[in-house]
């Protein structure tokens, strides 16, 4: 008999548990969904109830040369961090997985440091930094900044894969004379590919979708994408600034998805290469 009001209020737990979940990704969700939708908005004013379909903000976005110069900018910071951060992490989880050394911890810990500091106090100690020493912000500060946000997920990542990667394989290629280099540019790198693919395409993003450290580090007349929708919502929330949001949205989760299924096809393809040339 008294397990009955326990489960009832067990049900209870859970419904509740439920509608709260659902409410919080309404409220996270329902934003973002609202901008996409009204980017396509054919009036000027950027609001409910639509008054009909059209593309036109898009042209009008690819027509602003603000815009445009910032996405330029963007792109091409995001991609030189993805480069350098890509090569770093990569290195630096090889030695901190596979070799022993004096501060290995120490190394380990500084470099996942950024990850665990938020972006506003990094942004605000670098700019401080930079001030101190008479350092004008200029776009290299900007871009090593953004290595220095991206690199602890990339080593992480890189950290998860090579643990992964069973020493026989590079014991058995220096055995038949292979140098450390060719053992890992010719097993351990190929191993590590879903890694490398996953890590530049993440580290990409952070780059790309940086705002908050990037407003204390930019060199001035330098706009990067999400710099310059914060600079057009100073004036009016009109489509194209949707529009340009939606840009925003597609990029920053469709390359996150687009790195998780290439890395899940190259390890496939690994593991049936491998059980291939074990038979």
């Amino acid at each position: 008999m008294s397990a009955a009001p326990a489960d009832r209020e067990g049900r209870w737990a859970w419904r509740l548990t439920r509608f709260m979940t659902v409410c919080v990704y309404i409220f996270m969700f329902a934003p973002i969904l609202a901008t996409i939708v009204l980017s396509f908005n054919a009036s000027r004013f950027g609001g409910f109830p639509m008054t009909g379909f059209s593309l036109h903000w898009y042209g009008v976005l690819w027509q602003n040369a603000a815009v445009v110069t910032a996405f330029k900018a963007s792109l091409w910071i995001a991609l030189v961090t993805a480069v350098v951060t890509t090569i770093v992490g990569v290195l630096t989880a090889l030695a901190l997985v596979r070799f022993d050394f004096r501060g290995k911890e120490a190394l380990g810990t500084l470099v996942i440091l950024p990850a665990l500091v938020p972006e506003t106090i990094l942004g605000v100690g670098l700019l401080i930094l930079i001030k101190s020493i008479d350092q004008p912000r200029t776009l290299t500060i900007l871009i090593l900044g953004h290595i220095l946000l991206a690199l602890p997920y990339v080593v992480l990542i890189a950290q998860a894969r090579m643990i992964s990667v069973r020493r026989v394989y590079e014991e058995a290629a220096m055995s038949m004379g292979a140098s450390r280099f060719a053992t890992f540019r010719e097993v351990t790198l190929p191993l590590l590919v879903p890694a490398v693919a996953a890590g530049a395409l993440l580290a990409f993003t952070i780059s790309f979708d940086n705002t908050s450290a990037s407003l204390f580090w930019r060199p001035a007349g330098v706009e990067t994408m999400p710099t310059q929708i914060l600079a057009m919502l100073k004036t009016s929330i009109s489509p194209e600034v949707n529009a340009l949001g939606t840009v925003m949205i597609v990029m920053t989760v469709g390359i996150p998805l687009l790195g998780g299924a290439i890395a899940s096809a190259l390890t496939h393809l690994n593991r049936r290469k491998s059980r291939e040339d074990a038979r």
